[in-house]
């Protein structure tokens, strides 16, 4: 599906990338984490054929480069930086639409499916919207077409918790028929989505793993928290995920997106010392997705 074969990109004197070898195929999702400055969106870049390079990138064996048009047919992609275009929100799905030959209603009930209101914003510019907003609808134009590489640079930063589980799903429905290259700076926010992990420092492959494919993308949790005292910190944060207080705000239940467990639990991480007991489980799928506005 995707090859890079000794990839080197140069600005100027800084050399970006330094001879990048790797393969992805189909039935694949690669978490490509670094920090910052690692080369994560250049070698996006050059996948997109965005950047001209040293080596060779194939998708289906087309150059990014010289096939553009037929790569990017085949891509579904969600950048880090939403673009600042002025073009209305409908406009602008209607225009993704056109360029892959998709039905732009598809588009919309996915954005929709997310917790975008499409008829309250359809005629507002896309610059106008927030970062959730944004983010929102930049996934339903990559989900809501018929994509076979999905290229997802930081795609949940600016969703909530809500939104994120809607978007597991979305993926769980695509798991089998696409190719997925979701870049991160933390492991911790995609590791549950994925089943091989490639890291990046400094321009170069330092690591390229193979990890247990365990976690069902649209499954849920159902937890509940016990706490030696009310804290009203925490009931604002645990309200983000929507749990429900009971007993003088110190007992919490709700639900929580089984790829989200990492990013949850990071979350109790600092509400460590109040916590006096904590228990998740496999929840019922039907119950959770009716919990769960959207689904």
């Amino acid at each position: 599906m995707i090859q890079f074969e000794g990839v080197v990109k140069r600005f100027r004197r800084n050399q970006v990338l330094k001879g990048v070898n790797l393969t992805i195929e189909r039935g694949h999702r690669v978490a490509l984490v670094g920090s910052n400055g690692a080369g994560k969106t250049t070698l996006i870049r050059c996948l997109l054929g965005e950047y001209t390079c040293e080596g060779r990138v194939l998708v289906d064996g087309m150059d990014p480069r010289q096939q553009r048009s037929a790569v990017l047919s085949k891509v579904g992609f969600v950048p880090q930086l939403p673009p600042p275009l002025k073009m209305p929100v409908r406009q602008l799905v209607r225009f993704a639409a056109s360029l892959c030959g998709a039905d732009p209603q598809r588009m919309e009930q996915v954005a929709v499916r997310l917790g975008l209101d499409m008829e309250r914003f359809h005629g507002q510019p896309f610059v106008k919207l927030s970062g959730g907003q944004k983010q929102k609808l930049l996934i339903a134009i990559a989900l809501g077409r018929d994509s076979e590489l999905l290229v997802l640079d930081e795609p949940a930063a600016n969703l909530d918790p809500e939104a994120r589980h809607i978007f597991f799903q979305l993926l769980a429905e695509k798991k089998d028929t696409a190719a997925m290259l979701i870049s991160s700076h933390r492991l911790d926010e995609v590791a549950s989505l994925v089943n091989r992990v490639v890291e990046m420092d400094q321009g170069n492959l330092v690591l390229d793993d193979r990890v247990a494919d365990l976690v069902d993308l649209s499954s849920s949790l159902w937890c509940r928290i016990r706490l030696i005292q009310p804290e009203a910190a925490f009931a604002k944060t645990i309200g983000d995920w929507h749990f429900r207080g009971s007993d003088g705000e110190r007992a919490w239940e709700g639900y929580v997106a089984g790829p989200d467990r990492l990013r949850f639990l990071g979350v109790l991480a600092r509400y460590a010392a109040l916590i006096a007991a904590i228990s998740m489980e496999e929840a019922d799928t039907e119950r959770a997705r009716a919990a769960v506005p959207g689904t």
